[in-house]
């Protein structure tokens, strides 16, 4: 049987990608703060938790992240807290790299393998018209160069792993409800698009950043 672990399985899209995976055949491995104490800003946490792992998966989906963790999204430059700012790259940017740095060998040697990490279009700094969100967006534009970075470095052993960020949409979560203005799709639903993304990734895409459909998102 494909195995596949997420990470974060306990929030509204990593629950919805454990049902998925399952649907689809997998045996998931689901790991979360709140039912494994897996404190992705905690290195010692990572490292116990995810070394306690023996593999191979064949997908691996890292679901962690915040918003504002105790507050909300900037609006303006002068809005911005340098603690607030800090937690937040703790939680999206930092954390991602401290779990991808133990996926490699979680990994098959042989054979196509997709490691999916969560990351949000407002990280592009290419798509980015409006402004606002400082410390939401900074923190996704250094996780998409963070799993760029782990891309390559995994290819050069793994040649068959694919690596990549993933947009999943606006989904109706915890995580967005204070922002009604936006269309939304089910936890469900994006799970379900996230998985096709996932399983229709090549190895020569690997590193890249893309959304709910397979579209490619400019940096």
């Amino acid at each position: 049987m494909k195995q596949a672990l997420v990470i974060g399985a306990s929030g509204g899209i990593g629950a919805a990608m454990v049902a998925e995976l399952e649907t689809r055949g997998y045996a998931v491995t689901g790991l979360s703060r709140s039912g494994d104490g897996l404190d992705v800003t905690d290195g010692a946490s990572v490292t116990r938790i995810m070394g306690a792992l023996d593999g191979p998966f064949d997908v691996i989906f890292v679901a962690v992240g915040t918003l504002a963790v105790d507050g909300a999204p900037e609006k303006a430059l002068r809005q911005v807290d340098a603690a607030q700012m800090a937690r937040v790259f703790a939680v999206n940017a930092i954390g991602p790299a401290m779990l991808l740095a133990q996926v490699e060998r979680l990994l098959p040697r042989k054979g196509r393998s997709v490691v999916g990490v969560l990351s949000a279009r407002v990280g592009s700094i290419g798509d980015n018209r409006m402004g606002g969100w400082y410390s939401y967006r900074a923190s996704k534009a250094a996780v998409n160069q963070i799993v760029h970075g782990a891309a390559i470095e995994i290819g050069r052993k793994r040649p068959d792993a694919i690596v990549a960020a993933l947009h999943p949409g606006t989904v109706a979560t915890e995580f967005t409800a204070g922002y009604p203005g936006h269309d939304k799709v089910t936890p469900r639903e994006a799970a379900s698009n996230l998985c096709d993304v996932l399983e229709g990734l090549t190895p020569e895409q690997t590193g890249g950043f893309f959304d709910y459909a397979g579209r490619e998102i400019p940096w």
